[in-house]
């Protein structure tokens, strides 16, 4: 009999502190990290709600001084990085100081960038840091801890040890990554969460679980990862639609940000695929949102890689449906079938033509889905095959 060698790496945040309500121990989390905390936040509704200056009024009730350090409403872009950490230098920011993120994953990507380049004195642009299109610089020193606090279930940044970062002239959508930029902390609070609206709660919620159903099905998939894939899958099937349809189901905000946590840490370990890497191409050409364009490429995707990844797929099936299938191959279906029943459910656009995507952008679309992400794709695929699968969801 032979044995195969199980041999893995797992990457996770050192501390993290999950449920309903904990918000309120934002102070106390903080507090072990550093005594002056930067706010970056991405929620114009936590404002107005009051929850900003709820976690504010923890952190100094803890002593550690709060200091407002901006927000962001978008997914960050080269010149907002560079901006954001040029101004922490000039304010004096420093060891001793941490950053806590508050919002979707725009606001912590932006937050683990900042906090990277503060303290990394080898350029003053974060273009330089990122995969492809800089000096291929790497980040030398600890950045400042960071304390992830995800106000939307999507991203699952508050997990990963990257921060996506965009440009439009030129193009790309890359990633800033190190082993060091780990949130030093993660404090996921669902409540935070119920004032998402429907069409965010939808497109962030199909982000979470693309990055399930992918990092599953990756050449680069692992154990552990795998395991906790299935896990947030189970949560997810029904929680999204009952989160999009009612904000302040607490189960299904719950349920959902468990989900887009796992999400994280399942990506962060074994990567992704077509998917998430034609998403960034949309991004970028089309300006189409992150979550959107990878609700519309997922059922593609599936499709594609369901010749190599057959028996992956239907455990994925087997997950989102709960039920016991007679064959792989019916399980197969039953997971395709189901990512399109909860698309359809939410109100996602089932062709590239309804969101904008014109032919003739294909092109610049498939030159900009090589990267990290499709390099984790089960299969190999052309750029014809890519055009091609292209072309048909037109």
């Amino acid at each position: 009999m032979s044995i195969r060698e199980i041999r893995y790496d797992l990457l996770v945040p050192p501390r993290v502190a999950f449920g309903w309500g904990r918000r309120s121990e934002a102070g106390e989390i903080a507090r072990g990290l550093g005594r002056r905390a930067w706010i970056l936040h991405g929620s114009r509704a936590l404002e107005r709600s009051g929850l900003l200056s709820e976690i504010s009024a923890s952190l100094m009730v803890a002593g550690v001084q709060a200091i407002a350090a901006g927000s962001i409403h978008r997914e960050p872009e080269v010149a907002d990085v560079d901006r954001t950490a040029a101004a922490l230098r000039t304010k004096g920011a420093g060891p001793g100081d941490l950053i806590v993120a508050v919002g979707g994953g725009s606001a912590i990507d932006l937050a683990k960038a900042a906090a990277a380049l503060v303290v990394d004195d080898q350029s003053a642009t974060v273009k330089d840091y990122l995969e492809g299109v800089g000096r291929d610089l790497r980040i030398r020193r600890p950045p400042l801890p960071v304390l992830a606090m995800p106000a939307t279930s999507g991203t699952g940044s508050e997990a990963t040890k990257n921060a996506v970062i965009s440009s439009f002239d030129p193009p790309f959508k890359k990633s800033l990554r190190s082993d060091l930029m780990v949130p030093r902390a993660v404090l996921i609070d669902p409540e935070l969460t119920v004032s998402v609206p429907p069409d965010i709660t939808a497109h962030t919620g199909m982000d979470a679980i693309t990055q399930l159903i992918e990092s599953y099905i990756s050449r680069r998939a692992r154990p552990v990862p795998r395991a906790l894939a299935l896990e947030g899958l189970e949560k997810a099937a029904p929680a999204l639609p009952a989160a999009v349809r009612d904000g302040s189901c607490r189960w299904a905000r719950e349920a959902m940000a468990h989900a887009a946590f796992l999400s994280g840490l399942a990506l962060a370990n074994s990567g992704l695929g077509m998917a998430h890497g034609v998403a960034a191409a949309l991004g970028v050409h089309c300006r189409i949102p992150h979550g959107l364009a990878c609700a519309l490429l997922l059922p593609a995707a599936l499709r594609a890689n369901r010749q190599v990844s057959r028996a992956e797929i239907a455990r994925v099936g087997r997950a989102l449906t709960g039920k016991t299938w007679p064959s792989d191959d019916a399980a197969a279906d039953a997971a395709i079938d189901a990512v399109d029943g909860i698309c359809a459910e939410i109100g996602i656009p089932r062709r590239l033509s309804e969101v904008g995507v014109e032919a003739s952008q294909l092109a610049a679309i498939i030159e900009s889905s090589r990267g990290n992400s499709m390099s984790g794709n089960p299969r190999e695929l052309s750029d014809a095959e890519l055009r091609e699968i292209l072309e048909e969801m037109l």
